[in-house]
């Protein structure tokens, strides 16, 4: 295309944005949000400027209070919004920083409105869900695509077609369609085909009845990505093709691959891209072959290395997705499959607080020592907490490479301490409110906040990183942006005496208020960090201290 064929087609493309909405059937867990993150990648790599969106049907105004263990992770913006992991997934495959609004919740829409009923602009009016509800909700999607010049926006509706509380989303979607044209918009449903073992044979009833229902409420999709562990058969493809009345050419296998990283490929080798192109009357061609590179990285492997998590939210593993997919990233890097052992901190309890002799327990010594490096993430509360400060303990002992993430780096202090300070009721006020030494303390400002959602220090800040120091081998810069999530922080009255022991803290934020990074530099690798660096993790670009880690894991495998 021409150069000035190609400005004026710019143009075109921004006065009308496209719309694909990705919709699920069937149950949950499906991976609509890879399916919409590959989908938007490959847009993205047709040179357009590509967004994703995830609207959550739930009545809470975002994911910041919702237990992680039926919930999966909070994902944080830069802007602070506490959002769905699939947010964080959306960042990962286009490599950008989304804002809190890409995560539209029923809750905030509900929120809205109600609040302009109060203010009375909707005087004489009977307030309902349609037309008003709708309108909103079609509002706040126009506004992204206006505000941020997309030529796409994809838009990925949580939960599964039936749920009542999804309505309200679908029908908005489908109001979108009637007013914007079929030219501007295309619908992707996610589904599934289950192999039964007594019969060996990709079913497709549940994909029947899900598009039924689908086009029960006024939807008819263009194109269905099919979950399934073995590529659709071509008789399987042919009968969903038939009883949903959509082209076999828009019937896609979305079937079980090594890495997510590959389901770009996956569909395009299927055509995708032509379909939707085709459909959005888009004159484009992706140029797959750099992300290809990437994802093949994942998958061309010279060995593993088992890394251990020891967490309290371990029994759902997407409620540490970020961690996992930050190690597997840096994994990726040294050509290494990376083998993660998920330990509930919870089985390393133990009543007493002379951490030292509760390291040497035969169960701790037992099971950490089959890992070549040890990861405490993020968390909340005094559960599993004595487990996490032994795991810290006998990484530290045992010259273990490690890694502590926010509350990892707070009780890895607290081990300190008690073991090498000899402040042995050392603790976090988190964990016992009137301790008698609180190394870890409530942040001041915290102190007179009553609600708990939204209230945390949130959202990308500021971090001076000290020289001569190993976080300045790490990110060799002076000055680093990172996200936060905590309420809890480092009292500095305690900081000489941990520093006069061997452990420096090198990053400080807030002209040196608050510490960031605690380093014992006669340590193989002791690393802690207040900050979340897995959000700023991209396949091909592992985050700093999470590629330091797995280097030095793999030197002690």
């Amino acid at each position: 295309m021409k150069d000035l064929d190609y400005i004026f087609y710019k143009v075109i493309m921004t006065n009308s944005p496209k719309f694909i909405f990705i919709t699920g059937g069937v149950m949950s867990g499906l991976g609509k949000g890879i399916v919409a993150s590959s989908i938007a990648k490959l847009l993205q790599l047709c040179q357009l400027k590509v967004s994703c969106i995830k609207m959550d049907p739930y009545l809470n105004y975002d994911a910041g209070t919702m237990n992680p263990l039926t919930h999966g992770e909070v994902f944080v913006t830069d802007d602070g919004g506490e959002c769905d992991m699939d947010i964080g997934n959306y960042e990962r495959f286009l490599d950008i920083s989304l804002k809190s609004t890409h995560n539209l919740t029923a809750g905030r829409i509900f929120s809205n409105v109600m609040r302009l009923e109060r203010e009375g602009k909707y005087l004489g009016q009977c307030v309902q869900i349609i037309p008003h509800i709708t309108d909103e909700i079609k509002k706040q999607l126009r506004k992204i695509t206006k505000e941020e010049n997309l030529d796409v926006l994809v838009v990925e509706c949580g939960g599964t077609v039936g749920d009542i509380e999804s309505l309200p989303f679908l029908e908005a979607l489908r109001q979108i369609e009637l007013e914007d044209g079929y030219s501007n918009t295309f619908f992707v449903h996610v589904t599934l085909a289950p192999v039964l073992d007594a019969v060996g044979e990709q079913k497709t009833k549940p994909t029947q009845h899900s598009v039924q229902e689908l086009r029960r409420i006024g939807i008819q999709p263009d194109l269905l990505a099919v979950r399934c562990k073995t590529p659709l058969t071509r008789e399987t493809i042919r009968k969903i093709s038939l009883f949903a009345s959509i082209p076999t050419d828009c019937v896609m296998s979305s079937h079980d691959v090594p890495s997510i990283y590959s389901v770009p490929d996956v569909l395009y080798k299927q055509g995708i891209t032509d379909v939707i192109l085709k459909n959005l009357n888009l004159k484009v061609n992706p140029n797959i072959l750099k992300w290809n590179k990437i994802a093949k990285t994942f998958q061309e492997t010279n060995g593993i290395l088992k890394i251990a998590i020891v967490g309290k939210y371990v029994d759902l593993k997407d409620s540490y997705v970020s961690v996992s997919q930050a190690l597997l990233h840096s994994g990726a890097k040294f050509g290494k499959e990376i083998i993660i052992d998920w330990i509930d901190s919870e089985k390393f309890e133990n009543s007493s607080k002379n951490i030292a002799s509760a390291a040497e327990s035969s169960n701790l010594s037992n099971k950490l020592s089959q890992f070549a490096g040890i990861l405490v993430p993020g968390g909340f509360g005094s559960r599993g907490s004595q487990g996490i400060i032994n795991a810290c303990n006998y990484a530290r002992v045992n010259n273990v490479p490690f890694l502590g993430i926010c509350f990892g780096f707070q009780l890895a202090i607290v081990e300190f301490a008690r073991n090498v300070c000899g402040i042995y009721s050392a603790n976090s006020t988190e964990i016992e409110p009137n301790t008698d030494n609180p190394v870890i303390i409530y942040m001041p400002e915290q102190k007179h906040v009553k609600d708990m959602g939204g209230t945390m220090r949130l959202g990308l800040h500021n971090i001076d990183v000290k020289g001569n120091s190993i976080a300045m081998d790490i990110y060799r810069k002076k000055l680093i942006q990172k996200r936060h999530r905590h309420r809890y922080e480092v009292n500095q009255a305690y900081r000489r005496a941990i520093e006069e022991k061997g452990l420096k803290f090198t990053g400080s934020s807030d002209g040196g208020k608050r510490i960031e990074i605690l380093e014992i530099p006669d340590h193989p690798f002791y690393i802690g960090i207040q900050y979340h660096g897995e959000f700023h993790s991209r396949p091909g670009l592992p985050e700093p201290a999470f590629e330091r880690f797995v280097k030095a894991s793999i030197q002690n495998g």
